[in-house]
């Protein structure tokens, strides 16, 4: 399928400028309750899924001289997220294959940017995938990423991916407070272990219930506080970006 869409874009366009990778998905839950399988597909998505498109999309840009990559990775792949494991590992492991392409090729004028974002409004909590008090851990997510001074616009950082493509730029932290975070870790890991380690207990834990092994969407998660006032943002970008 990569093969195909890559000769469709040669055959209507006749170059390839820029190739963005930007698929994702997530799962949310306890670490004690996520499968082999989680993994997989999170590793099938943000690490294969880029890998693939780069080994097709290489050649083409080759030939003309030329290009510019962008694989969006998250803060996760930078910092551990509280029950996002299988996304944090499979975004770490973009990280990596994008910042060792990044050098790879850096003496053929094809420049690779690894994006790590923050916190996105994109409504996509609507779609995760969610193991353990599926209510509460649901709850929890989709207010998280409907905060306006936590999380930055989809707009907003489609703008900043441009601009970072553009320029060649080796990667792109977005928002400000998640650079910061990103380098206090750098400079304090220890502290910033202890604080990650106080996030993940402060989440919900395993209950022993059967159904918490059970993988739901964040629609069939809702409660009373999601959707609600406090995820009001994060619900208008779900119906803007077709999340819904």
């Amino acid at each position: 399928e990569v093969d195909a869409m890559m000769s469709s874009v040669e055959r209507h366009f006749g170059q390839l400028d820029v190739l963005i990778n930007n698929a994702g998905i997530i799962q949310v839950g306890p670490p004690e309750l996520m499968q082999e399988d989680d993994y997989e597909r999170t590793m099938e998505v943000h690490f294969w899924g880029p890998l693939y498109v780069m080994e097709a999309a290489l050649p083409l840009m080759r030939r003309q001289g030329g290009g510019r990559i962008a694989n969006v990775s998250s803060i996760g792949g930078r910092i551990p997220v509280a029950h996002m494991l299988p996304y944090s590992a499979s975004k770490f492991a973009l990280a990596g294959l994008s910042q060792g392409m990044r050098a790879a090729l850096a003496g053929e004028n094809i420049y690779v940017t690894t994006v790590f974002p923050g916190l996105m409004r994109t409504g996509s909590p609507i779609n995760a995938q969610i193991r353990g008090q599926h209510e509460v851990e649901y709850a929890w997510f989709s207010i998280a990423g409907s905060l306006p001074g936590l999380t930055i616009s989809a707009k907003r950082a489609a703008k900043k991916i441009v601009d970072a493509c553009r320029y060649g730029d080796a990667e792109l932290v977005m928002p400000l407070q998640y650079r910061i975070a990103a380098v206090g870790r750098a400079l304090f890991p220890e502290l910033a272990a202890d604080v990650l380690g106080l996030m993940e207990r402060a989440l919900p834990s395993s209950s022993g219930d059967d159904d918490e092994n059970d993988l739901r969407t964040g629609a069939d998660s809702t409660s009373r506080l999601s959707p609600s006032v406090l995820s009001s943002l994060g619900d208008r970008a779900a119906a803007r970006n077709n999340e819904i």
